[in-house]
């Protein structure tokens, strides 16, 4: 089973298990909307969609670029409304990526190397309306993004030798804007869009070509949507 059907299933479990909890957590004080001292518990499906900007892989191939695909995941997140307006979000996520050549000898050999990637993130939103049923928000803060198993591809190790792979953590801002739709008294719909400002350098030390190193810049999309209870 490939990891995106892994990914719709554990979505699939995630979402089905919010209704269940909010029936469980509901009282009769039937309210709308959202008030200081509120958790909401979101469980989304995520595309997380790269804005890459590659420098070159240097010092072997310069003008050569890296490109980074999409990748589909479940996330969990929590909200802590501070008041009846602020809230603080913190995520939970981690996705896989790919790094394949553009063009020339790594463009030839293709997917060049595979990492997970986990960027906790932490936004201090504003809620617009939140007694409404229908409550938009936007949200900043600061992410620190974790690559951890970081493999060369069969390809390029095939290529030039065995390959140990490493990508340097990241530190930068995230912004989102979102909106929530009661379903019922405690359930909401979410949709959400992040971006996330992302940085690393990666490392490819090999036996053949030496070490090589490329500097990208990730900045990807976050899109979700998923069910929400408020706790």
């Amino acid at each position: 089973m490939n990891v995106p059907v892994k990914a719709a299933l554990a979505t699939l479990a995630l979402v089905t298990a919010v209704p269940a909890l909010a029936q469980t957590a509901d009282s009769a004080e039937g309210r709308t909307g959202i008030r200081a001292g509120d958790v909401l518990l979101r469980a989304r499906a995520i595309l997380v969609a790269p804005n890459e900007r590659s420098g070159s892989i240097l010092p072997a191939f310069p003008g050569e670029k890296v490109k980074v695909n999409n990748s589909v995941m479940p996330e969990v997140d929590v909200t802590y409304m501070a008041t009846d307006t602020i809230g603080f979000e913190l995520i939970a996520s981690t996705t896989k990526h790919s790094a394949s050549g553009r063009s020339g000898t790594t463009g030839g050999i293709g997917k060049l190397a595979s990492t997970w990637v986990l960027p906790p993130t932490l936004t201090a939103q504003y809620h617009f309306a939140p007694t409404a049923k229908v409550r938009p928000y936007v949200g900043a803060g600061i992410n620190y993004t974790v690559f951890w198993n970081e493999k060369a591809s069969n390809g390029l190790e095939n290529a030039v030798g065995r390959t140990r792979v490493h990508m340097k953590d990241s530190v930068g801002w995230a912004a989102q804007a979102g909106i929530d739709v009661d379903l019922t008294s405690r359930v909401f719909l979410n949709l959400d869009v992040k971006y996330i400002d992302i940085d690393t350098t990666a490392r490819l030390s090999t036996t053949a070509a030496g070490t090589q190193r490329v500097k990208v810049s990730l900045d990807p999309l976050v899109f979700g949507i998923g069910l929400g209870v408020r706790l």
